[in-house]
């Protein structure tokens, strides 16, 4: 039996730890926390993360992890299920499909370039 490998795994395993600030001035940063877990039920991928974007306040504006569990509805019938892969962005969480790790920083830095010029921060 053979196990597909997450080619992206290796680039978001190596981000733990790392904080980069994302404009000229200074005040807008993006931090990295991930580590390798057993895989279960709530964590499949074997990984616990928590990518995130502060605004200069340090408060979380955008944020991916799998920290706590959301409940999200499933099907026609609204049958509810728990997720712990999920997003927020500013206030709001929404669950996450994750995919695969190239797919989980994609769709981070998508949503950092999208709030900072949300912010007036970028064009």
């Amino acid at each position: 039996m053979s196990v597909e490998r997450d080619e992206g795994l290796d680039a978001l395993l190596g981000l733990d730890g790392e904080t980069f600030f994302v404009d000229a001035n200074g005040h807008y940063r993006v931090k990295f926390v991930v580590k390798r877990v057993k895989a279960d039920e709530r964590k499949p991928h074997g990984l616990n993360y928590s990518l995130t974007l502060h605004d200069k306040s340090g408060e979380r504006i955008v944020g991916f992890d799998n920290a706590h569990p959301v409940p999200t509805q499933g099907g026609p019938a609204g049958k509810k299920r728990v997720v712990n892969d999920h997003r927020h962005r500013f206030k709001t969480i929404r669950p996450y499909d994750y995919k695969d790790a190239a797919t989980l920083l994609e769709d981070f830095w998508a949503q950092v370039d999208s709030v900072l010029k949300e912010e007036g921060v970028i064009s």
